[in-house]
């Protein structure tokens, strides 16, 4: 669109829902990287909590069966059973993580899966421009947010911690109870480091979606081609307007002749009722005018033999009313008197 074209200054107007629709659909989302990091960090642990005790004493198992057996086998096959002991206890982990920074993806993007983002864009990979990301504005909001990041993370581990001395009393304990303590301080650091993340998470994802609303934002010309898009033309939609009247005004003044009797104002309003002596509903209004539309049908009504009855009141009251309406109640008498009058002059609409 414009607005992306023009000054910042420009674009004053928030996005409208088409505009981020439109953007949605070329793969213009918010989209937090802390987020991704903290769901993939977030499945880590869980796969840790999970697969830790079984792999865990399933490698002390595996690896004091090789120790034992070191004599009889070679180092290659040595080699090959600590990495399948090790994949048991990665792999776990490794897949939670994973499907963490998928489902942390998808829940950004509301399961949108574009390809148009991997479209290669020449811009990122030129020197210049990657200078100014360094050197600009935008690296330093980088260079802080890291800032922040560390000194997060660092504070939640520290306070997970404790005191230090927890960790040099670790290398004074038996194999056995080392790996059941340490797997429980590991556990700590890794809740406090998910806790931190997720703080620096919320607080990335609301700064990612409002620099994402503020790319977005919109000129005032950019909300009038998205109205002349989205409804159409003003000019077109004029020209059918005034088709439309013209043959409205068309099937109107063809219904003159056939009308029972003319009310006017005399010169400024004009009404034909149409009504057929006999019938069950009561007179309908078949074509209504002011000024020079009143001056129309009385002349159309004035060429077909149409009586002409001047009254004001009454012309002025009916007019207020709708095309092919039936009358009031309240104007029945007045309207039955005229054309009563009209009949006894041996207008249109007598009884034979």
């Amino acid at each position: 669109m414009a607005g992306q074209e023009g000054d910042a200054e420009d674009r004053t107007e928030a996005a409208t829902p088409r505009r981020l629709e439109k953007a949605r659909e070329e793969g213009q989302v918010a989209l937090s990287r802390e987020v991704v990091g903290f769901g993939a960090l977030g499945g880590g642990v869980l796969g840790l909590m999970i697969a830790m005790p079984p792999a865990g004493g399933a490698m002390l198992h595996g690896l004091r069966a090789v120790l034992e057996r070191a004599h009889e086998i070679t180092p290659e096959a040595a080699a090959v059973e600590l990495g399948r002991l090790g994949l048991l206890a990665v792999l776990p982990v490794a897949g939670l993580a994973a499907c963490g920074a998928v489902a942390a993806t998808m829940a950004q993007t509301r399961g949108l899966v574009s390809a148009k983002g991997l479209a290669p864009q020449f811009s990122r990979i030129s020197p210049l421009s990657a200078l100014k990301r360094i050197f600009g504005p935008e690296g330093a909001i980088e260079f802080l947010r890291t800032l922040v990041k560390l000194g997060l993370v660092g504070a939640a581990l520290w306070w997970a911690i404790g005191d230090p001395a927890v960790l040099v009393a670790l290398l004074h304990l038996p194999a056995g109870a080392l790996l059941e303590r340490g797997g429980r301080v590991a556990l700590d650091l890794a809740l406090a480091a998910l806790g931190a993340f997720a703080a620096i998470a919320a607080l990335d994802w609301l700064w990612v979606r409002w620099r994402h609303l503020q790319r977005l934002r919109m000129s005032r010309q950019d909300l009038k081609e998205e109205t002349r898009e989205s409804e159409g033309d003003p000019q077109v939609k004029g020209r059918l307007r005034q088709l439309r009247q013209q043959r409205a005004r068309g099937r109107m003044m063809a219904a003159v002749p056939k009308a029972a009797v003319v009310v006017t104002n005399p010169t400024h309003y004009a009404v034909a009722l149409a009504y057929e002596q006999g019938g069950s509903g009561a007179p309908r209004i078949v074509a209504k005018g002011a000024d020079a539309m009143a001056a129309r049908i009385r002349a159309v009504a004035t060429e077909a033999g149409v009586p002409i009855v001047s009254n004001p009141p009454l012309a002025r009251a009916l007019y207020r009313l709708d095309l092919e309406a039936e009358i009031a109640p309240e104007h029945y008498q007045a309207v039955a008197e005229i054309i009563a009058y009209v009949w006894r002059l041996g207008g249109r609409g007598q009884a034979g």
